[in-house]
């Protein structure tokens, strides 16, 4: 029987979306998809919000002592989920208005909910 250690982030990783996921729903959002990924990157959470589709970048930080969870989000990372959001758009045939979302959370399981945190 194989025992497969998994690394400490990745975990933590799996436990904030799960956080960030369970959140969103007792906002009144719906699941469209977890976890979409692709050629140009990952969507953590894709919810959908009567009309418009909401795509959530999940972000966790234990220390701001390199900045915080919502600093993390780079303008190249944000252009690989602008890209993959496209790719999703276009393979799904979606055609609805999109808002990018950002959810932050640290240690002491604050989650701070960003809605429109960028733009295409």
């Amino acid at each position: 029987m194989f025992n497969f250690y998994r690394p400490l982030h990745l975990l933590q990783g799996e436990k904030s979306e799960q956080q960030a996921y369970d959140f969103l729903l007792q906002q009144g959002l719906q699941l469209v998809e977890k976890n979409f990924s692709c050629k140009y990157g990952e969507i953590d959470l894709i919810m959908k919000d009567a009309e418009t589709l909401i795509i959530v970048e999940v972000r966790y930080r234990k220390s701001n002592k390199y900045g915080g969870a919502i600093e993390s989000i780079s303008q190249k990372k944000q252009s690989r989920i602008i890209a993959t959001t496209q790719y999703y758009l276009s393979s799904h045939k979606v055609n609805s208005k999109i808002r990018f979302d950002v959810i932050a959370m640290s240690k002491n399981a604050d989650i701070n909910w960003i809605k429109n945190a960028f733009q295409t």
